[in-house]
C-alpha cells in the first residue's frame, strides 16, 4: 500500500508538469471547459482528498465530518469538490505551484508515517484505498486533460488486440454486486443479487476504426434512422459549433473531432465515440450495445478470446443503483449521478492495474467523447 501510494502521487506530480511546462500551472491561463478543471485546482484536490479521508479522518465527505483541521490554509474553501462549484475553480485565490507540491508530499509523508502504524484489515485500510483509488482516477483524468488541451502526454504502453470474431454465450445466473469481504469495493458496486443473462453474441474486441469509418462512409452521421431522439439532438448541436468529419489523404485516415486532430490507425479501437455514436454504429450494424450484466457474464467467463482493457466501453445500462445500495464514506462518488449517467464497463490504456476489475462500473453522461472510451456490440 505504502508503494502504490508513493508510485500514485509521483506519477501525478510528472502529469502536472507537463501542464506545467506549458505554462497552464496557473488557472486563469486554462481553457474554461465544462469537461476539465485547472490543474493546479485537481492537484490541490487530490492532495486534499487523502488529508481529508486519513489524515482528518473524516467518516464521510460531508463538509463537517472531518475531525481535525487542514494543513494548508482555507483548504476546504478551496479543494472540496462538494462545495466549490466547477465554474468557480478558475477565479479561486489558489496556492502557487511551488506550495501545491510542498502540500502534495506533506500528506504524502503523513500519509505513509500513519500507515505504518495502521492496523492491517478492511476497516483500517479503507481509506487509504478510497484516497489511492481517488488518485488513480484523477490520473486518467489528467491524460485526458492533456489531450483536449493539445499537450503532450507519456507514452503508456497499449495491448495488442487479437483477431476480431464473435462470442457465443448460452446464458446463465449471474450474481452481480459484491458483498462485503477482503478488499476494497467503490459504494455502487455493492449490493449482490441474481440476475437472468439471456444466451447472447458479443464480439471479443472492440469496434475498430477500420469498421466505424465503413459506418461513416456510408453515411451514418447523415441518416437519422440510426439515431436516437437525444442523438439527433447532440448531432444538430454539434454540426453547429464544430463539425465532426474524417478525411483521408495520402498518409492515411484523419479525424478532426470537435478541435482534436489525429491521425487512425485503422486497426486500432475507435476511441471518444459517445453514447450516441455507439448507438448509431449499432444500429447500421443491425447489433446493440451488450447490457452490463452481459458484458460482466462474458468478462467474468475466463473465456480466452473476450479481450478487455484497452479501452472504457458504452453500455446499454442507465447508471442505477443496485438493490439495497448505501452510499459510503464517499458521498458525492454516485448517489448524486444515479439516472442521468450510462454505465461503462472494462478500463483503458490509461487506468492503473490496481484499478481494472471486471466488475468496476464507470459512469459519465452520454455526450462525454472525450474519454477514453470505444463500444463493442452485441447480439441476442
Amino acid at each position: 500500500m505504502a508503494l502504490a501510494l508513493t508510485a500514485a502521487r509521483n506519477y501525478t506530480l510528472g502529469l502536472f508538469d507537463c501542464f506545467a511546462a506549458a505554462g497552464l500551472d496557473q488557472a486563469a491561463r486554462v481553457p474554461q471547459l465544462r469537461t476539465i478543471n485547472p490543474p493546479s485546482w485537481e492537484l490541490g484536490h487530490i492532495a486534499w482528498f487523502a488529508e481529508w479521508f486519513i489524515l482528518r479522518e473524516a467518516s464521510s465527505s460531508h463538509p463537517l465530518d472531518a475531525i481535525k483541521g487542514s494543513l494548508l490554509t482555507c483548504g476546504d474553501d478551496l479543494f472540496d469538490s462538494g462545495t466549490v462549484a466547477h465554474r468557480s475553480r478558475w477565479t479561486l485565490d489558489l496556492p502557487s505551484k511551488g506550495a501545491l507540491k510542498t502540500y502534495c508530499h506533506e500528506v504524502l509523508d503523513r500519509t505513509l508515517d500513519k500507515l505504518s502504524r495502521v492496523a492491517n484489515t478492511d476497516a483500517a485500510l479503507y481509506p487509504y484505498r478510497l484516497a489511492l483509488a481517488h488518485e488513480d482516477m484523477h490520473g486518467e483524468a489528467f491524460l485526458i486533460t492533456l489531450q483536449t488541451l493539445g499537450l503532450a502526454a507519456p507514452v503508456l504502453q497499449r495491448m495488442p488486440a487479437p483477431a476480431p470474431g464473435q462470442i457465443a454465450f448460452p446464458g446463465a445466473t449471474l450474481s452481480m454486486g459484491r458483498v462485503p469481504a477482503s478488499g476494497f469495493a467503490f459504494d455502487n458496486e455493492m449490493g449482490a443479487h441474481a440476475l437472468r443473462v439471456a444466451p447472447f453474441c458479443i464480439d471479443a474486441t472492440l469496434i475498430s476504426n477500420a469498421q466505424y469509418l465503413d459506418f461513416v462512409g456510408d453515411g451514418g452521421y447523415q441518416n437519422s434512422q440510426f439515431w436516437s431522439v437525444q442523438g439527433r439532438a447532440w448531432l444538430m448541436e454539434q454540426e453547429r459549433s464544430a463539425p465532426r468529419h474524417w478525411q483521408r489523404d495520402a498518409n492515411g485516415w484523419h479525424t478532426v473531432a470537435f478541435g482534436r486532430p489525429g491521425t487512425l490507425a485503422l486497426h486500432d479501437p475507435v476511441r471518444h465515440i459517445n453514447l450516441y455514436e455507439a448507438q448509431a454504429y449499432c444500429a447500421w450494424a443491425g447489433r446493440r450495445l451488450a447490457t452490463e450484466a452481459e458484458w460482466e457474464y462474458a468478462a467474468l467467463s475466463g473465456h480466452p478470446d473476450f479481450f478487455w482493457g484497452q479501452l472504457w466501453e458504452w453500455t446499454a445500462s442507465p447508471f442505477e443503483a443496485y438493490p439495497g445500495f448505501v452510499a459510503g464514506p464517499y458521498r458525492d462518488y454516485s448517489a448524486p449521478w444515479f439516472g442521468t449517467h450510462q454505465v461503462l464497463r472494462g478500463a483503458s490504456f490509461a487506468t492503473p492495474a490496481r484499478l481494472r476489475s471486471p466488475v468496476m462500473r464507470n459512469f459519465y453522461t452520454p455526450e462525454r467523447d472525450d474519454i477514453f472510451a470505444g463500444l463493442r456490440t452485441c447480439a441476442c
